[in-house]
């Protein structure tokens, strides 16, 4: 459902995705990994047919997302680490907005506009604009916009952030049964205990490149570490938190 090969993002000289390949079956939910500017919400992008390549193939869904953009975007729900909405419409009013997008007959886009809303215990504030909405409710909405016209793809970049633990609870175990029925996910986040425990495969770029590939036992494994956290750490070349911590608070004793 997801394919990239060779895939290649510059801005100048900046290589923003550096000939990234790697691919995402049916029923699989692929944690997508890196650390912040390793080039992964270019790469969503990319996928999601928002901006194109330099160089090199994405397919998602069978389609080509450079040559055939409308056919990639019928068939994904997307669900940016920006969350932006149209905050000046009403819940019901943008989801309405968005069933029109995918061309959903008026019957069916009102019933699953009404599923959503209750599925997120929205029901009783859809009259309301969503500038008035708190940032997990705003977040309920995107992810509702996500699934309103039951896509085959889901590119999630930092879905979680913002929910109430129940509705985490809730977003994930949808996410198991949207997988289950045989639908890709694309889950981007940097809740690693999260990664761990829901995705059946991780992907982990830096700088643009893959730098590792596998389940997350796979790659704990290969590193010699006992968590995923830990497993990115060494793979990244992040800095000992012990060790900085220390250092600051060292620091600021002698100020």
């Amino acid at each position: 459902m997801i394919i990239t090969h060779d895939l290649t993002k510059n801005y100048g000289a900046m290589m923003a995705v550096d000939r990234l390949s790697f691919r995402a079956d049916p029923g699989e939910i692929l944690g997508f990994l890196g650390p912040n500017g390793a080039g992964k919400s270019t790469t969503v992008k990319i996928l999601a047919g928002m901006i194109k390549p330099t160089s090199g193939q994405a397919i998602v869904a069978g389609h080509d997302v450079v040559l055939a953009p409308l056919e990639v975007k019928k068939r994904i729900g997307f669900v940016p680490e920006s969350g932006a909405l149209y905050e000046t419409l009403t819940a019901d009013e943008y989801l309405e907005f968005v069933g029109c997008l995918h061309h959903l007959d008026a019957a069916r886009r009102a019933t699953r506009v009404d599923e959503l809303l209750d599925l997120f215990q929205l029901t009783d504030v859809r009259g309301k604009r969503l500038q008035e909405f708190s940032k997990g409710m705003r977040q309920k909405v995107a992810i509702a916009a996500a699934l309103l016209h039951t896509p085959e793809v889901l590119f999630l970049d930092e879905p979680l952030d913002g929910l109430d633990a129940n509705t985490a609870m809730l977003v994930k175990e949808l996410l198991k049964r949207l997988a289950a029925q045989g639908r890709t996910i694309l889950f981007c986040s940097h809740v690693l205990e999260v990664v761990e425990r829901i995705c059946t495969r991780i992907v982990i770029i830096d700088h643009g490149r893959q730098i590792a590939e596998g389940t997350a036992r796979e790659i704990m494994t290969r590193t010699g570490t006992p968590s995923l956290e830990l497993a990115f750490h060494r793979l990244t070349g992040g800095a000992e938190a012990g060790v900085v911590t220390a250092e600051f608070l060292a620091a600021l004793e002698k100020a």
